[in-house]
């Protein structure tokens, strides 16, 4: 498997590997109107145009993605995402690891989110060195877990 930028001809595979991903976190929810499965193909498109984005390919298919947004000394992760027959085999860990090392030196801090029900994620980033900093409650059944790792 590789790992590298993705390009603007990848954006509707991303977008369909984004989908099929977030399937069971929709699921674990409730909820089929999480932002990652109704954003549009022209948002991934902006996305890649504007941010780090990394693509994983098995061959000629990709396999996974992350987005990493830079805002002064903070990259702000999102998007990590595995295609749902690939998932366990340490795709996410290697996806979230290269945007770490592809921001610029200025970074400082990681930022990311994911939901509270969402144990195999936040297991990883906890692994990974990412600690709780906050929680938000958005709706009756979803609080975010907010969690940063700041650069040694």
């Amino acid at each position: 498997m590789t790992i590298a930028a993705a390009a603007d001809a990848d954006a509707g595979e991303v977008l369909t590997v984004q989908r099929a991903a977030y399937v069971s976190e929709a699921r674990l929810y409730d909820n089929p109107h999480l932002s990652a499965l109704t954003e549009s193909l022209a948002s991934v498109r902006e996305a890649i145009a504007s941010e780090i984005v990394l693509v994983a390919r098995a061959g000629t298919r990709i396999v996974g993605a992350v987005r990493g947004r830079v805002e002064g000394t903070v990259c702000h992760v999102g998007r990590l995402v595995v295609a749902p027959d690939v998932q366990g085999m340490g795709l996410g860990r290697r996806l979230l690891l290269a945007v770490e090392a592809r921001v610029p030196a200025s970074v400082r801090t990681f930022a990311l989110f994911t939901g509270d029900r969402s144990a195999s994620n936040l297991g990883l980033y906890r692994k990974l060195g990412y600690k709780r900093v906050r929680e938000e409650r958005v709706a009756d059944t979803l609080s975010l877990i907010h969690l940063e790792k700041t650069v040694p």
